[in-house]
């Protein structure tokens, strides 16, 4: 069963989601901001380098995600 895993790192600062487990390439969308992408494109996850520094009130994620298939 496929689920979102969160996992935030204190001592490097550094915050990463999860929505696949699959092999991923990560690229940088913005200053800090890099996401998960598949060799066809898909996005299964993002990460945020310094993410105690964003004003976690204004940080905008620019994701384009979709609804994940169920399998059923």
């Amino acid at each position: 069963m496929a689920g979102v895993k969160v996992w935030y790192d204190r001592e490097g600062d550094f915050l990463e989601v999860t929505f696949e487990e699959t092999p991923a390439a990560m690229e940088e969308i913005a200053d800090d901001l890099f996401e998960r992408r598949t060799p066809d494109g898909r996005i299964v996850g993002f990460a945020v380098f310094n993410f105690s520094r964003h004003d976690r009130n204004e940080l905008t994620l620019p994701l384009a995600v979709t609804a994940l298939s169920t399998g059923n």
